[in-house]
């Protein structure tokens, strides 16, 4: 949008009710609702009892905090790329419906809110690791998504912090579960965001976005990395069970739901169009809660 555009739509007046809805876009709840869910179950898989409704709900909007002020600060680093992606532009930013000044304030002040309330109510590791997720994600992942298309891999490093997060927000002592938690987040995180990087192939072009399938044309590379990290998931998928975290139930949960997300990787792998590439984004929607559930059911 050009400046002169972006100074109307600001000058126009916005309700009450366009302005909160603005600031909760800013937070993109969508994208982070599965980071909640993920801190929450690792709270309950650490506890030895389930957890206490009020912890639940501390950390629950602690992580809320965290993960809202991190997306809207990213918004505000990436408001003028925003601008020339189709599917971005009508964000609050790139619109023109929101300062960067009021961005700025509200995403920081949300963010640290959301690590010194961590800090506040369950412990420093807690909100140590609240804080390294920041960092990682607006420091060091954001700045790489218009240099490489490593930063999908970068980026997966802040994206399986919540199960860490969680875990340590039980008090629990932090020990190789977490690793293997950790692990199987990673590794999922790479075909599930091939796929969006597909589906928004042109988009990410456009905003000036190096994703690998943008740089990728005929997909080879990218089908060897889906698959590649597809395979690694189902050993590491099994680790919960192995390790005593969850039972034979579990096992063999992890077992079908690492099959079947191999075969929509394989599928995705021969030819990358729109239709397979969706397919796997929506397999990989589905994986993960699953198996977290069914990790939650069969805990040992």
């Amino acid at each position: 949008m050009k400046p002169q555009a972006r100074a109307i739509c600001l000058a126009a007046p916005v309700s009450l009710r366009e302005r909160l809805f603005d600031y909760l876009e800013l937070t993109k709840p969508r994208l982070n609702a599965l980071a909640i869910a993920a801190t929450l179950a690792a709270l309950y898989l650490a506890s030895p009892h389930p957890p206490e409704a009020l912890l639940c709900v501390h950390v629950f909007l602690a992580t809320s905090l965290v993960a809202g002020g991190a997306a809207a600060l990213n918004q505000l680093m990436e408001r003028d790329r925003d601008a020339l992606m189709s599917r971005t532009s009508d964000r609050p930013l790139p619109a023109g419906r929101m300062s960067p000044k009021s961005a700025l304030v509200f995403g920081l002040t949300t963010a640290i809110g959301g690590v010194l309330y961590f800090a506040a109510v369950t412990n420093l590791t807690a909100a140590a690791l609240a804080l390294a997720t920041l960092v990682s994600y607006l420091l060091v992942y954001t700045p790489l998504k218009t240099k490489t298309w490593l930063n999908t891999l970068v980026g997966a490093v802040p994206g399986a912090l919540p199960l860490p997060l969680g875990w340590a927000a039980s008090g629990a002592s932090m020990g190789p579960m977490i690793g293997a938690l950790f692990a199987i987040v990673f590794c999922w995180q790479i075909p599930h965001f091939f796929a969006i990087a597909t589906v928004y192939r042109d988009d990410y072009e456009a905003g000036g976005f190096p994703m690998l399938p943008v740089i990728d044309r005929q997909g080879r590379r990218t089908g060897r990395q889906v698959l590649l990290f597809a395979v690694a998931l189902i050993p590491l998928s099994l680790l919960p069970a192995t390790m005593g975290l969850a039972g034979d139930i579990y096992f063999h949960a992890a077992w079908i739901l690492g099959l079947a997300q191999l075969g929509f990787a394989i599928d995705f792998a021969r030819s990358q169009t729109q239709v397979r590439a969706r397919r796997l984004f929506f397999a990989s929607i589905v994986y993960l809660p699953l198996l977290l559930v069914m990790m939650m059911i069969d805990k040992s």
